[in-house]
């Protein structure tokens, strides 16, 4: 029995969630009330129970089936008071792919674990498979009631951290490339699994490569059916570049003290409001903000209706063009300050940190070439791409991709 009023408009239901963490949650110190030590596993699965982790789930499954705009209101509640905890239903890849993908039975394992801390990492792209994914050559092997897997993976951020991968592996060698794949559920802290970070000019190294030998993955961790990840795995991209446009709109969406969003913030610092040239191209970033904010909107009802997964790729084109066009904005009104960085610099320090980020995310999710393929495929209905391999086994391709590179 929920705590709260499934039926209450967004304000009274903000107001009964800032009430439940007043019990619960110190703002200042930014910890449980009944926790000193501030265990984040204990305050997840507190949020957890309370369903406002996931709160737009069915409450079979640790929700409160609430409707959008009372999800945002208890996703503000949280953020006023500094809570960690809400909005897993939006923002947690691994969780929302094993609760739309997964069977009840690993729903109701998993679920419960992922919603209370471990991070979940993406074991997608390999050395030979990144834009063409379905090329993938990591191999899972049956064992009894578990899988052996054998291979390589790259470009995989927070490996390190994370206790768990969701991994493509191929399982049929002897069908077409998309299919014979499964998705896993991978167990990231076992015996042979090596994670070597890949060293960035900045020092830096956000990306990994992850090598493995003879690791198990348990039958029961498979993410929808036995050679059919294909599927599964679209679920899981389509979310992702959900959650990478809804990103870039939302992170930039709030006001200054002034009420205006931070562009036009900057824009007036630097005494640039009144240029016609960049009031022009701050009206168009606006207008981009928001037709890709209508889209996401779209997107979402097509999801909840089993409708097209495509439109994700027009919320993570979009999301790219955007940080594209902010960042040169940004970086055009503060002129040589722009080269700044440092604390106190935080106006060319933004600038240059999404300017940077764009052509990451450019990369991310499927590249913007790849998204521009998949609208004009699936969402405008122009003619595919020629696929020569397609009906062909993938045995029989990598066979003949190895015989012409001298394997």
């Amino acid at each position: 029995m929920s705590d709260f009023d499934l039926d209450a408009s967004p304000e009274t239901l903000s107001t009964a969630v800032l009430d439940w963490l007043d019990a619960h949650w110190d703002t200042q110190h930014r910890r449980p009330l009944d926790d000193p030590d501030g265990n984040k596993h204990l305050w997840h699965q507190k949020v957890l129970d309370a369903g406002l982790a996931v709160p737009s789930w069915p409450e079979e499954w640790f929700g409160l089936g609430m409707k959008p705009a009372q999800c945002k209101a208890i996703e503000r509640a949280f953020a006023e008071r500094k809570a960690p905890g809400a909005g897993l239903d939006r923002y947690h890849l691994g969780a929302i792919t094993v609760f739309k993908a997964g069977s009840d039975a690993l729903k109701r394992e998993m679920l419960p674990q992922l919603l209370t801390g471990p991070i979940c990492c993406l074991l997608y792209s390999e050395p030979n498979a990144g834009s063409d994914l379905a090329g993938i050559r990591t191999r899972a092997e049956r064992e009894g009631e578990r899988f052996i897997i054998n291979g390589q993976k790259v470009w995989t951020s927070n490996a390190a951290e994370a206790e768990y991968g969701m991994l493509l592996a191929r399982t049929d060698w002897d069908v077409p490339k998309h299919r014979g794949i499964t998705f896993f559920l991978f167990p990231m802290k076992q015996q042979g699994v090596e994670i070597r970070p890949i060293n960035q000019i900045t020092g830096e190294s956000e990306f990994n490569e992850i090598f493995i030998e003879n690791a198990t993955v348990p039958e029961r961790f498979i993410i929808g059916e036995l050679n059919e990840g294909w599927g599964s795995f679209q679920t899981a991209i389509a979310y992702e570049r959900l959650i990478m446009g809804q990103g870039i709109t939302e992170r930039r969406r709030g006001t200054s003290a002034k009420g205006r969003p931070p562009l036009l913030e900057l824009a007036a610092k630097t005494h640039r409001l009144q240029d016609p040239v960049i009031r022009q191209r701050l009206a168009q970033a606006l207008a981009y903000r928001e037709v890709n904010r209508l889209n996401n909107e779209r997107a979402k009802i097509e999801m909840a209706n089993n409708g097209s997964l495509s439109l994700m790729s027009l919320s993570k084109l979009a999301m790219s063009r955007i940080q594209h066009g902010e960042a040169a904005i940004a970086t055009d009104l503060l002129g040589p300050a722009a080269l700044l960085d440092g604390p106190n610099n935080a106006d060319p320090a933004n600038a240059n940190f999404d300017a940077a980020k764009a052509y990451m995310n450019s990369i991310g999710g499927g590249t913007d070439q790849i998204q521009r393929n998949i609208i004009a495929e699936k969402v405008l209905g122009l003619p595919k791409e020629h696929e020569p391999d397609k009906g062909t086994s993938f045995r029989a391709v990598k066979s003949d991709a190895g015989s012409r590179n001298g394997e």
